[in-house]
């Protein structure tokens, strides 16, 4: 696969849950099956730039943002501050 499709993958994954939405409603919203939508996301299927432009649109996104490599980004630090929260804690209550 390529880095393009896994960005691609990764972003419409992580946008539709910021929105709280399924697969089956993104579909819904693209006007297509939800399968498809899961194959893109699997990273099996690429997008027409129709298809792009209305999943943007959906998700509330221009479509440069759906190969943005910032959300990918954001959930790393997110994990990465979790994890260094989690060993401030544990360092504080030892003393």
């Amino acid at each position: 696969m390529t880095r393009l499709r896994t960005i691609l993958a990764e972003n419409l994954k992580a946008y539709r849950k910021e929105m709280n939405i399924s697969q089956i409603k993104l579909a819904d919203l693209v006007d297509t099956a939800p399968n498809y939508i899961a194959m893109i996301e699997a990273e099996k299927r690429f997008p027409t730039d129709t298809m792009l432009e209305k999943l943007a649109i959906a998700l509330e996104k221009d479509p440069y943002e759906l190969f943005s490599i910032t959300p990918i980004k954001k959930e790393w630090q997110k994990s990465v501050l979790v994890e260094l929260s989690n060993v401030i804690t544990q360092k504080l209550n030892e003393t």
